[in-house]
Formats: structure tokens, sequence, C-alpha cells
């Protein structure tokens, strides 16, 4: 997921991929002069091309036979131009006449145009010495047969936006899942618009969905107050937000900006759990403050008080930080997101050194840029002790711990650019000192194609999480629901807001959905439960955030297409 408000990400500069070719270099020269310190990701004869392949061609080419946005480049050289099975391609490019030698493929990285006038490949190498190390690389590339789902080979697509219906219940498993590449990665946002005229949200049946409030300034995670009153995290304009709603009535009386001047704010959590906090804490996106508070306050005593200065030492990437307490206050719960898509150009370290830093990250967990990232961190409430509570969890959004069993619960967008229907989102229960299997797998012992026999050892140690989602929901924040207004059959529920897909060719979301839960233990499959978003395969007119329970049972959810908030209610008899 690449949510709004995005910062720089260190792995694009020119500095990073000078410091990876070096250290790429070295760690190869390494494994020469020693058999047993030898890098997991060295198995085969480093190319210094292969580091500006990862850089500049990876995004769209895979190094096999796998189609991506581009063709596999498995086995290119000998190859006939425009050949490649199952890929479309431009005219000019397939009536060139060429076939790949390694001097065609340095004359058409020069300049694509000029060789093939009409090719829609967009990428130059103009600097002679960088574009003789890629060819050499693609040289040495093996063939290999293209992966491709055929007519049978998998169970359908858990489907698009088009199938959403209240109720509609969903069970994908493991068995489900198509191979990488099994579709193409397409870049394909939401155009979003203004709720047209006859614009409505689809429930089920006994309840109703209303507008709450309008106008704020893109809403996004939602807390309700032990008092009853609605924090607003307002990222975007660096602010906090609180509505009250007196009792009896459906919407807010009184709008108050709790907080200014923050630092993309969007966890919120009430300290010390229980009836009568004492402190509001607020996670910016790279620190954790908080503000003297008592029942009731709809403003700030003051400047908040830092609590953890830095989260990450690696800006830009995921930034949302979500934050919870466990149920006796004794520790604090922070996720963190990653700060790439799937850690690409990691430096290699060999065993005995990843066997070090995980002594102190945890298991699984990756280094250099993503230090500290993609993971669940531990801290006591006045953010000293901090120590890694999960690992491999590439962005929980949402956190929450389960009110009876104490358990920390996650929403998590998964990895992009391996299809349509890979990899699944996931809601979680998180366990202590568990992997969740990022970068290096997904969902189990699926080994990330762009991570080949890099982390063997993890084979076997990854956990699987409860509840697989439609790929590329981007699932945000849940709530369980402790109301008493709504039906016996959805207490203890957790509902979930989807913002919806930018990154697939059929469109999932935007929705509310609503995982069943038994004695704190998910089933394993989800409905919908809030739809009417999406209205075509290119407009949405919102796409929901946060989620949260009122104090009169209701439920409220924010939207940051059009800065709304809307209110679920039971209203038996309603159609």
């Amino acid at each position: 997921m690449s949510d709004p408000l995005p910062t720089p990400d260190p792995t694009t500069s020119a500095a990073r991929v000078a410091v990876h070719v070096v250290a790429f270099a070295l760690l190869g020269g390494a494994c020469v002069a020693s058999a047993v310190r030898t890098p997991y990701a060295s198995q085969h004869v480093f190319y210094p091309g292969e580091a500006i392949f990862a850089q500049r061609c990876s995004p769209c080419h895979s190094t096999g036979g796998e189609r991506k946005q581009g063709p596999g480049l498995g086995g290119v050289v000998g190859r006939k131009a425009g050949s490649a099975p199952g890929f479309k391609y431009t005219n000019a490019l397939a009536d060139s006449g060429l076939t790949w030698d390694k001097a065609t493929l340095d004359r058409f990285l020069s300049a694509p145009g000029r060789l093939v006038p009409g090719t829609a490949m967009p990428l130059m190498v103009p600097d002679d010495v960088e574009r003789g190390e890629l060819v050499d690389y693609l040289a040495s590339l093996q063939q290999v047969s293209p992966t491709s789902a055929a007519a049978g080979e998998h169970p359908a697509s858990p489907g698009d936006y088009h199938g959403d219906a209240p109720s509609v219940r969903r069970h994908i498993k493991l068995a489900d899942l198509p191979a990488p590449y099994a579709t193409p990665s397409i870049g394909n946002g939401p155009r979003v618009v203004a709720p047209p005229p006859g614009a409505h949200l689809s429930v089920p049946a006994g309840f109703a969905v209303d507008v709450f409030a309008r106008d704020l300034k893109q809403p996004r995670l939602l807390r309700s107050a032990p008092n009853g009153d609605l924090f607003v995290a307002e990222s975007a304009a660096g602010q906090i937000r609180v509505l009250r709603t007196e009792e009896g009535s459906s919407n807010p009386q009184t709008i108050e900006v709790f907080a200014a001047s923050l630092d993309r704010p969007f966890g919120i959590a009430f300290y010390p759990p229980g009836p009568s906090p004492q402190w509001v804490y607020v996670a910016n996106t790279n620190s954790i403050v908080r503000f003297p508070y008592a029942n009731g306050d709809m403003k700030a005593r003051g400047t908040p008080e830092t609590v953890l200065a830095k989260i990450t030492k690696s800006p830009g990437g995921h930034w949302t930080r979500d934050i919870a307490f466990s149920l006796d206050g004794k520790r604090m719960l922070v996720s963190v997101g990653s700060a790439s898509n799937v850690a690409d150009n990691l430096p290699q370290l060999f065993p005995d050194d990843i066997a070090d830093w995980e002594a102190g990250h945890g298991l699984g967990s990756a280094w250099d840029y993503e230090a500290n990232r993609a993971d669940v961190l531990e801290l006591d409430p006045d953010g000293r002790a901090e120590h890694t509570y999960a690992t491999g969890i590439r962005n929980c959004v949402g956190l929450a711990v389960h009110p009876e069993t104490g358990e920390p619960w996650c929403s998590v967008n998964e990895r992009d650019e391996l299809g349509d229907d890979l990899v699944p989102d996931y809601v979680t229960r998180v366990r202590r000192g568990a992997f969740y299997g990022w970068p290096w797998y997904y969902l189990g012992d699926h080994e990330d194609p762009r991570h080949p026999n890099e982390r063997p050892d993890l084979a076997g140690k990854i956990t699987v999480p409860d509840v697989l989602l439609q790929a590329h929901s981007a699932s945000l924040q849940l709530v369980f629901y402790e109301g008493a207004t709504f039906p016996e059959p959805y207490r203890g529920n957790a509902f979930v807001a989807e913002h919806g897909s930018w990154n697939r060719g059929s469109r999932t979301g935007p929705k509310v959905i609503r995982i069943p839960v038994v004695h704190g233990v998910p089933t394993g499959d989800y409905e919908d439960f809030v739809t009417g978003f999406a209205l075509d395969d290119e407009q949405v007119w919102g796409r929901p955030v946060g989620v949260a329970v009122a104090r009169d049972g209701s439920l409220i959810f924010s939207e940051d297409g059009n800065g709304t908030l809307w209110r679920v209610s039971y209203r038996p008899g309603n159609r």
C-alpha cells in the first residue's frame, strides 16, 4: 500500500545504490575467501549489474520467465525482440526484426526510441560503464518457462468490488493463492469524486447508515474516549479533533481541535486503561507524545510531553503508527510499517551476523534501512525498555488489544507487484516472538520470488495469519464491538475499514468488513458490512480509514476522500 502523505524513501537515492553496490561487491569477495561465512543471499555468481537491475529494472521485469508490468528477462540474450510468450508488445518492437545479443541490448538501452522508434520502453541507461554492467548481467540470466495461471489451475479470484454487498462472506485459504505474476501488477488508483446525486451506502438488513459529521480535514483513525467523546486524527492537518454527542442525539453538538502542530498523527490511546484516564497518547509518524487528560477535556492541557523521541531511524515508506496498551496498562505496543515494498537491495549479511542481529531485533527482522520496521514494538508506558514484540509484519496499520483475551491484533497491508490476488492483506492475532514472513516469505513458506533462496533458514518458522483478505484491500483500522445495541451475533466481532485498492486491475473495496470472532478466536472468514463507495471501475466517493464504537452502541467510521464520518445504527425492521 502507498498511503497519502508520502515522504522521501532513502532506498531510491543514488547514494544508497552506490553503497549497496560496494557492499555487494565486498561481501561477494568475502564469500570467495571463506567457505564458512557465506551470505545466505550469495549462492550465485555476483554481477555488478545486478544492483543496477534491482534499482532500475525490477519494478517492471523479473529475472526469470514471470511477467510483471513487462516481460520476464530470463534468457533474453538470443531471443527475438517482442517474442516472449503471453506478453503484448508494441507493434514497433514486435516488427523490429531484432534479436537480442549483447551489442544490440547495449544500443537499445542507450537510446530505446532511437533504435526502435515507437517503442514504449522508457528506460535509458546513458552511462557506458553502468550499461555494460547491466548488459553483462542480463546475458547471465537463464531461460525460465513463463509462470501463468492456466485455466482451472487455481480457484477463482475472491472477486472485486462488483461482487461486494452486505453479508457477502469470503473465506480465502492458502490453497486459493495464485502463483506470483499470474496477472500483471497494475497501478490503478481510484479517482475520488464528490458523492453524486442518489449515492447511498448499503448495510445488512436491520441496520441504517447516515452521515455523522462533514467537512473534516481528511479524517483518519478514530478512538472513543471512556466518556464517549470521539477523537479523530486529521493526519494531513497535523491535528487531533474531538467530537461530542449529547445523549439521545445521532450527531455531534460540539467539535473542537484538541491538539495541533503534530507530525502526521495517527494512533491515539488513553492511559491508564479504564474509566478514568490521565493521559492521551498520540503516535506521530516518528515519535510518541502524551497530553495530560481528564474525562471531558476538549482542549489539550499545555504542550505535549515526549515519551519516545524517535520510533525509527529511517524516514519514508509507510508512515502511520498505531498505539495500544495491554489490559493491565503495563505494556505499550506500537506498530511500525516497512520503509519499502519488499526490502529491495538490502546489504548481504553472513549467517552469524544475522544471528547476532536477530538476537536483539527478533526472528526474521530486516536490517539496514529496514531496521526496527515492519514490526510491533513493546515498551513500558514511559517509553523505556523497548524491544520487538513481533516481526515480519509489513504494515500493521490498525493495532488493537482484544478486550477479553488481551491479545494484540493487527490489520495488515501486505506487499505489492505480485499480481491482482497476491499477496492477500490480513487481520491476525499477533503472537509474542512470532515472525510473519516479510520480506522473504509470505503467508507461511511461500518464498517471495524477489528474494530467492536468501533466507532458507527461515522456512518452517513463519506464523500464518488468521484471516486472509482480498489482496490490496488496504486494510486499515480495526475495532472490537463492545456496544450493546447490535444483535448478539455481532458482539465481540471485529470491524475493519478497507481503504480500497490502487494496485490491482480489478478494484477491491472501499468498504467496511466484519470478522466473526468466537471467544476471542477469529473463524477465518469475513463478510462485507458497509459497501457502495465504488461508482465504477475508475471512480469512488469515499475511502474508509477509521472505525470506532460510539457510546450509544452505533459504529462510527471515517472516510478521507470527502472528509466525512458515518454512523451505522441498528434499527429492527429496517430494510
